[in-house]
């Protein structure tokens, strides 16, 4: 048996993320069009007595390492799915934002799934894992697949989205993180202040553009930046209004276009090429309007395991 078992795993920006109405379940309809991007996580699985998590990196002190952690959880469905012990030591080195809105929680849960099934020669079939990946949460597929997406559902529910070539961008990490289901919750309060409403009834059927997946499909920078839309922005913003001024930053220091990524907080910005990129992360460091600010390319692949 394999002593140790690595499996590299990527964050994600949503280029799209339309937003239905609330459901009865609480839960919202999405059109998310996702992008895995070239910051990592890794989740390394050895055998252990039971299962233990351990962690490094920056933000790692802010990671949950008990039950709760979607890593430990997917180790969890796993050994149960295939009547097992979870005997593993998980050990995550964060390099995705924690809580930023680029499915860091969600890649350490599909890296963890990845690494068990191979450790433990469970050979659990891409579908299997896959469903177990949609158990654990909304943005777990994607994690596992990587590349370019359409989600429907609750953004579980896959479609491959071909790509043209490579985009450049810019990751603003803000202080502190934002609670996913805050921002949902704020974006439905803004409806119905708005005099809108907020339930299913009340809000459009979420939609992908035709636009943006054609200028995924084309490798069109310029096209896809005129087309970037998050319907969680406003929400994000309205709990955090310093993301404002970041998105400022971002855009008068030349990048096409700028969002919110996801729920947030972390901002998102669009670049011509590798240099605009480096400029634009050093002008927004010298803003002093975000933490740090990472350039980073997509599409990158979904779960790998290391050599």
């Amino acid at each position: 048996m394999t002593s140790t078992v690595t499996v590299r795993v990527p964050a994600k920006v949503n280029v799209q993320l339309a937003v239905g109405g609330r459901r009865a379940d609480g839960f919202h309809d999405l059109a998310n069009v996702f992008l895995a991007v070239s910051l990592f996580d890794s989740v390394s699985a050895t055998p252990a007595d039971a299962l233990r998590l351990t962690a490094s990196g920056p933000d790692a002190g802010e990671i949950p390492l008990d039950g709760t952690n979607l890593a430990a959880r997917a180790a969890n469905a796993l050994a149960a799915r295939h009547g097992l012990e979870p005997r593993v030591h998980l050990h995550i080195a964060k390099d995705i934002p924690v809580a930023g809105g680029m499915a860091g929680g969600s890649a350490d849960a599909a890296g963890a799934l990845l690494a068990c099934d191979t450790l433990w020669g469970t050979n659990t079939s891409r579908d299997e894992l896959l469903a177990l990946c949609a158990e654990l949460g909304s943005d777990v597929p994607f994690s596992l697949v990587g590349g370019a997406a359409l989600g429907r559902g609750r953004g579980e529910l896959l479609t491959p989205l071909e790509t043209g070539g490579s985009f450049h961008w810019v990751f603003a990490v803000a202080e502190g993180g934002l609670s996913t289901p805050a921002v949902y919750g704020e974006c439905d309060r803004l409806r119905e202040s708005a005099g809108t409403g907020a339930g299913v009834a009340d809000v459009p059927a979420p939609e992908p553009s035709d636009r943006l997946l054609e200028a995924l499909r084309t490798g069109d920078a310029a096209t896809l930046a005129g087309a970037l839309s998050n319907d969680l922005q406003a929400a994000a913003v309205s709990l955090r209004p310093s993301l404002a001024e970041t998105l400022e930053a971002g855009t008068a220091a030349g990048a096409l276009a700028a969002l919110v990524s996801g729920s947030g907080p972390t901002c998102a910005f669009l670049a011509k090429d590798a240099e605009s990129a480096a400029s634009v992360a050093e002008s927004l460091l010298a803003s002093r309007t975000c933490r740090t600010a990472r350039p980073a390319t997509g599409p990158a692949p979904g779960a790998r395991v290391l050599a």
